[in-house]
């Protein structure tokens, strides 16, 4: 008989435990009860495991909790008590047995990392942070779940900024990235830092998932990498109830998702009972952490709503189980159903050494850290440096001073390039992600390591080691951001994520970014080959409306700079932005660069004077790559005799937040001149700060150079210059004020619907 792995079961009475390729005769049957078996190929059962609190302790924990979820959901009628209720046992498995945190300190550095990927189930979250003595979490906070408080700890999906929770979560799927980017940090500071004898981090990361995170794509895009990378301190577990908001799973899913997660370098574990046997799940969870060869997967088979009238089914998803509902829940769990929010004190005593064991965890790993800082002071300086959120060096120094810019021609993702460089080479913050596109975004540097398992030899030789900086994430961007949010997330500073892409892509990436920002995790996202003029890539690479999408997102800095200068300015922001991701729009061609009229310090107000005009007739609004175009139409309507300034306007962002004076000195709208804005994007937005734009009103097109790209678009200094003379002559004739609202397309476009092939 040949059997390829061990099998290992938990919770359930197993008939069949291996299947004999030539036949299946050889069958045994096990009652399996507090320990898991293995079975070998040979047949023999093996057990070693400790013996856990009792049962019945167990079974009243499960019970309090779960009325518990009834009465929280009831009190302001909403919520999500379903999930809530399925996943009572993991909590307890996780929360009294097998994370290691410290209640007192919930940004303890050493501490394993929780995600909850599934984060409608939040409240089941809240509840044990409140038993495990979570200081804010006080019980008035936790009744505070759904309610109209506006100071309250428990909102709807968890979220970063209270103490316990490690990231926000809602999207589905977005958590599972998030937990690999969290194992990702662990990975690579405990192999730049630990030495033999000393291992610094020895940290988990926990993920709980539901049936819908497994079928969003970026879950799956981040579980193959996870299992690429062989990422052994990263768990999911599987709250695996079959249901969905609407219907039962297969309505939509007939996979093996155990053989998908085994096909993608995952160990798997199967706990058949994870509604009440909490042992199984302990044991389960013991036997993930000691997997030291890939990450696992442990699949608990629960069920929605259980205790409930809407157990088993889809209705138990969202919402309160209704008056009737929870004491049906109260009464099939022997509670009293005139009571409510009952919690006896030995529920708390059940949970009271998280605390003493928080702290003597905390001390273990300072006691390590000053051991670690006698053998080796410097790596320990510099290793507490990164604890504290701070570079090992000034970053400032290494990006170039204007003078020493190259004055020809540059694309500028170059610029970013040669900026970008220096920067890594010598800051070890710097992690950097790439969808398979590293050598037309330029973002790699001398010497740098790809990050990869030691042991995988690849047939290019981009192999690596943990302590690489350097994650190749394949063509998964969304995943690629997702990640850098959990890179971000493991502690502030520590690491400073950067992932690097073709713009238009980033619409794939969108929901990641959006999340980082929501966050206020501080990344670069360096966005190239972001304009018409990638021509011959044709309309599918050229992103006209992404600009619109990303400067409305709260929170993010989109950036778009037109030349070298204006890109170390870019850079600069990024950097300074320590609770603020930022895009980095870059150009694949190659830009004129205006050493006399650019600014860093401009890009930092968002939008600035580029060539100032006495008693101007005119305002020329020029953005990134149409710099070189608003400052030719500005010469010719010179020789036309308007008077014309130019403002650069990189950030709109950044604009926003500078003094109204200073909005004002800019922008000049005291004096009743026009203002143009020339950008080959679609115009949306720009309306708030000009009367009329050259811009976009379709997709792209595809042609061989950037050249004729921008001609079929009549982008040219002869042709814009004619269409904003004529409205300078317009608003002579009419005076501005009659154009206030009356936003005019000076490019013929009209944004409206219906297919209109190029």
């Amino acid at each position: 008989m040949d059997v390829a792995h061990p099998v290992t079961l938990y919770g359930c009475d197993i008939a069949l435990i291996y299947v004999d390729q030539g036949s299946s005769e050889a069958t045994f049957q096990h009652k399996l009860q507090d320990s898991p078996v293995e079975a070998m190929a040979n047949g023999s059962v093996t057990r070693s495991r400790p013996q856990l609190e009792d049962e019945e302790k167990h079974d009243k924990v499960l019970r309090t909790f779960r009325c518990l979820v009834a009465d929280l959901c009831q009190q302001f009628n909403g919520g999500h008590a379903g999930g809530a209720m399925s996943m009572a046992a993991i909590g307890i498995a996780l929360y009294r047995y097998i994370m290691k945190y410290s209640p007192l300190n919930p940004v303890f550095f050493n501490r394993d990392r929780l995600v909850l990927s599934n984060g409608h189930t939040c409240l089941w979250q809240y509840i044990f942070m409140h038993w495990t003595s979570f200081r804010a979490m006080t019980f008035e906070q936790l009744k505070s779940y759904h309610s109209p408080r506006q100071d309250s700890l428990c909102p709807s999906h968890p979220q970063i900024q209270h103490d316990g929770i490690d990231v926000t979560t809602g999207p589905l799927g977005q958590g599972v990235a998030n937990a690999v980017g969290l194992a990702v940090a662990t990975k690579h500071l405990n192999a730049t830092y630990s030495r033999p004898g000393l291992e610094l981090l020895n940290n988990m990361t926990w993920c709980i998932i539901g049936d819908a995170d497994l079928q969003e794509g970026v879950a799956l895009e981040a579980i193959q990498l996870a299992g690429h990378w062989r990422l052994d301190n990263l768990v999911i577990v599987y709250d695996n109830n079959q249901v969905t908001y609407e219907c039962s799973v297969d309505v939509t899913c007939s996979e093996d998702i155990n053989a998908k997660m085994t096909a993608c370098g995952w160990n798997v574990i199967d706990v058949f009972d994870g509604v009440s046997n909490v042992t199984a799940i302990v044991h389960a969870l013991e036997d993930a952490q000691a997997n030291q060869e890939q990450p696992t997967f442990v699949n608990v088979r629960t069920i929605i709503g259980f205790g409930s009238a809407k157990e088993g089914d889809s209705s138990a998803h969202g919402g309160s189980l209704g008056e009737e509902g929870v004491r049906i829940v109260k009464q099939r769990f022997g509670m009293n159903p005139e009571e409510h929010f009952r919690i006896d004190p030995d529920i708390y005593e059940f949970f009271q050494k998280a605390t003493a064991r928080g702290t003597r965890l905390e001390a273990q790993f300072e006691q390590k850290l000053r051991a670690y800082g006698q053998a080796y002071p410097e790596l320990a300086h510099e290793f507490r440096h990164r604890m504290e959120g701070n570079m090992v060096d000034d970053w400032r120094k290494y990006i170039p001073n204007k003078e020493n810019l190259r004055k020809d021609k540059l694309q500028s993702r170059e610029s970013a390039a040669l900026i970008f460089a220096a920067l890594a080479k010598r800051l070890n913050t710097f992690m950097v992600g790439t969808a398979d596109v590293r050598p037309p975004v330029n973002m790699s540097w001398e010497g740098h390591v790809a990050f990869q398992h030691p042991n995988i030899k690849t047939e290019c030789g981009m192999s690596g080691d943990y302590t690489g900086r350097y994650l190749h994430c394949g063509i998964r961007e969304h995943a690629m951001v997702s990640i850098a949010n959990g890179l971000a997330a493991f502690n502030p500073g520590t690491i400073l994520p950067v992932t690097s892409g073709f713009f238009m892509f980033y619409i794939y990436s969108a929901a990641g970014v959006r999340m980082g920002a929501m966050q206020g995790l501080q990344a670069i996202h360096l966005a190239t080959h972001d304009s018409i003029a990638i021509g011959h890539d044709g309309p599918t690479h050229q992103p006209v409306e992404l600009p619109a999408l990303f400067r409305a997102m709260p929170n993010l800095l989109y950036v778009r700079p037109c030349d070298s200068e204006e890109t170390c300015g870019a850079f600069t922001v990024a950097l300074e932005s320590k609770t603020t991701p930022t895009i980095i729009s870059l150009s694949r061609h190659a830009l004129t660069q205006f050493p006399q009229h650019s600014s860093r310090g401009g890009v930092k107000n968002g939008a600035y004077v580029f060539i100032e005009q006495e008693k101007s007739d005119l305002t020329l609004i020029g953005v990134g790559s149409e710099m070189a175009f608003t400052v030719d139409v500005r010469n010719k309507l010179m020789e036309e005799g308007i008077k014309t300034r130019i403002v650069s306007f990189p950030c709109q962002r950044l604009f926003e937040i500078q003094t109204q004076e200073y909005k004002e000195a800019v922008m000049q709208y005291r004096k009743r001149k026009p203002v143009v804005v020339i950008e080959a994007y679609v115009v949306n937005g720009w309306e708030r700060y000009a009367d009329a734009g050259y811009s976009m009103s379709s997709f792209g097109k595809s042609l061989p150079t950037n050249t004729e790209t921008y001609k079929f678009f009549k982008f040219s200094g002869e042709l814009i210059a004619a269409k904003v003379k004529a409205f300078v002559d317009e608003v002579r004739a009419v005076g501005v004020e009659a154009l206030r609202g009356d936003f005019r397309d000076l490019n013929g476009g009209v944004m409206g619907y219906g297919w209109n092939p190029l």
